[in-house]
């Protein structure tokens, strides 16, 4: 990824910030997207910067249309295009759907849903000939646990507009994937209060998936080496399901 520009949404901590550490270790400029943890972002940078690699943070909530758009305008006028895209920046509501609220659902699909309609919109006409889109999406569409119906939903909607416009932007050499991560060691699966033990004695591996086991994934769909993959949803959960 030499002499690739690339842009990670929720790039400051958990799988966003693996991710933006192994593009930038396959030397690509990297812009690392955060809300607000703006010292996590820089630390990320810094880790970046201190293997020899090129970084900069921007914060914009990618929920927000105008904050997305203003991240990209910064990431091309600092790094001089746009060759890769990660749409990680998510939002996770347990519980039944009989007590979710209207704002949870506003919540959840605004980050989950509308946030990568904006994004691939964007990719369209920003993303240069060849380049690589990636969306994180999650294991739940697969197997919609219970009181994870919200999540589920709105990720599988980002999933849906994956495959959509693999077919609009093939035909420019543009590669567009989802990569659904199982059970991942990182703050907000542990905020979720999922029943670790259980998911653990369910996956094949006999572990919790590392945030560095999806980067992974990530950093190989963002490759040429992945040029003839396009349009798939790849699970990456350790052989859970």
């Amino acid at each position: 990824m030499v002499d690739r520009v690339a842009v990670v949404t929720g790039g400051s901590r958990g799988i966003g910030r693996a991710v933006a550490l192994r593009l930038a270790a396959g030397g690509a400029a990297v812009v690392v997207n955060y809300r607000t943890d703006a010292d996590a972002a820089k630390r990320v940078v810094a880790d970046i910067e201190a293997d020899g690699g090129r970084a900069t943070a921007v914060m914009a909530d990618a929920a927000d249309p105008g904050q997305l758009r203003a991240m990209l305008d910064a990431a091309e006028r600092r790094w001089g295009g746009l060759d890769v895209l990660v749409l990680n920046a998510g939002s996770f509501v347990r519980g039944p759907l009989a007590d979710a609220t209207d704002d949870d659902y506003e919540h959840v699909f605004g980050l989950n849903a509308r946030a990568t309609f904006v994004a691939l919109r964007e990719a369209g006409h920003r993303v240069r000939d060849g380049g690589r889109v990636v969306f994180v999406s999650t294991a739940a569409t697969v197997t919609n646990p219970p009181h994870g119906g919200l999540y589920a939903a709105s990720k599988a909607a980002g999933e849906h507009l994956v495959r959509a416009f693999a077919l609009e932007v093939g035909a420019r050499g543009i590669t567009v994937n989802s990569v659904l991560p199982g059970p991942t060691s990182t703050e907000t699966f542990f905020a979720s209060d999922a029943p670790v033990d259980e998911l653990v004695a369910r996956t094949a591996l006999g572990r919790l998936g590392e945030p560095e086991d999806i980067a992974d994934v990530v950093g190989f769909l963002a490759s040429d080496a992945a040029r003839w993959i396009t349009g798939q949803h790849i699970s990456a959960d350790g052989g859970r399901f």
